[in-house]
């Protein structure tokens, strides 16, 4: 049986490494494309359920056009309006700190303030607690709330352990998920905050 040197041996793995390193390097930059495509579909894909239209990802190019533009606010601030079937609004985006990581999501509001729809997700909340946040049952609770007060003031929707729901301002609070429930009234206080202008100016 042959037996190779040391330095063979070092030579030989040093190559290996390099040409594994090399063609990982090369899949990597041949699927960005396709993962930022991905992505982007997956964004489009919330929006619309932000007003109402869950189609399947293959159909969400089409229904976006359809329905959604984009826009910024004097202060350059992103959102973007909904505009199809007689219904008309802005969609503001979400962003802020669940417990274990980031959570998000998308606010559509009607021209009187009033929430039409909401949907949220997370990267790491706790499955059956904090994660509760992503399913339709949580976000089905936004809808016919409001940002505004009776003056059309900014007034974020609050999560509540005992929530009055009669108030057009409160929605219950995960159960077990308190710190994420937190986070959620953090990041809609902040974000909403953020939109003021916009949106005291009259959802146009």
């Amino acid at each position: 049986m042959r037996q190779f040197s040391n330095r063979y041996m070092i030579i030989y793995s040093a190559v290996l490494v390099a040409v594994v390193a090399v063609v990982l390097s090369i899949t990597a930059v041949a699927l960005k494309p396709l993962q930022e495509r991905n992505k982007e579909r997956e964004q489009q894909q919330m929006i619309l359920k932000a007003v109402g239209v869950d189609v399947p990802r293959q159909e969400v190019e089409k229904e976006y056009n359809r329905c959604i533009g984009q826009a910024y606010s004097d202060d350059s601030l992103m959102y973007y309006y909904y505009d199809f079937d007689n219904r008309d609004g802005i969609i503001l985006p979400l962003c802020g700190t669940g417990l274990w990581g980031p959570i998000w999501g998308y606010l559509a509001i009607d021209k009187s303030g009033a929430i039409v729809g909401a949907v949220f997700d997370h990267k790491g909340e706790t499955p059956g607690l904090g994660g509760e946040i992503a399913s339709d049952k949580f976000a089905q609770q936004f809808i016919g709330k409001r940002i505004t007060d009776s003056d059309g003031h900014v007034k974020p929707v609050r999560l509540k352990k005992s929530a009055d729901h009669s108030s057009p301002f409160e929605v219950d609070a995960i159960s077990g998920g308190t710190m994420t429930s937190n986070g959620v009234n953090d990041m809609l206080a902040a974000d909403l905050a953020k939109y003021k202008d916009l949106i005291e100016g009259g959802v146009q």
